[in-house]
């Protein structure tokens, strides 16, 4: 069975920026939420992956993915998606203690930064490298359809809520 370990963070600074060594730009479409659970398409670098995700124990969460048709994943995506697709750029920055992937948001979540490692088990030690700000991992306010609900209408972040997901 697939599983996913990773711990997830806020960003406290731009330091990370002169150490990314790639960039790809991202686009995900939720499909089906409930009770932890979580079904996504993806389309990246002229990719589409569907996958399905476990709830959380932990660190860890079962996670399957799959490769579809990428005209699939824009069909899927622009048909039957659950609130708004995220858009963003995901930086990679290596490091002693593994891959860092930073995820810069666009549109209507513009200016929010996470940090997220994955990690071969659950106790592994992570150096937390300066830019690398409060553990925000399994927290469902930080979760793909919590930023999804926050998406006002037209477009727009609810100002409600704005601060609390952007700061330290």
């Amino acid at each position: 069975m697939a599983r996913e370990i990773e711990r997830k963070f806020l960003i406290v600074s731009d330091d990370w920026r002169s150490l990314v060594t790639r960039k790809v730009e991202i686009e995900d479409g939720i499909l089906a939420v409930h009770e932890g659970r979580k079904i996504r398409v993806r389309l990246c670098d002229q990719k589409a992956t569907l996958t399905v995700k476990g709830p959380r124990t932990g660190l860890v969460r079962d996670e399957f993915e799959y490769e579809i048709p990428l005209q699939d994943g824009r069909d899927l995506i622009s048909k039957h998606r659950v609130g708004e697709i995220l858009r963003k750029t995901r930086y990679f920055v290596p490091a002693d203690d593994g891959l860092w992937s930073i995820d810069e948001y666009h549109g209507a979540l513009t200016g929010l930064f996470f940090a997220e490692i994955e990690l071969a088990t659950e106790d592994t030690k992570i150096i937390k490298p300066t830019w690398v700000g409060r553990e925000i991992t399994g927290r469902k306010d930080y979760s793909q359809m919590s930023l999804i609900t926050k998406i006002r209408d037209d477009g727009r972040m609810d100002q409600r809520y704005g601060s609390d997901i952007r700061s330290d």
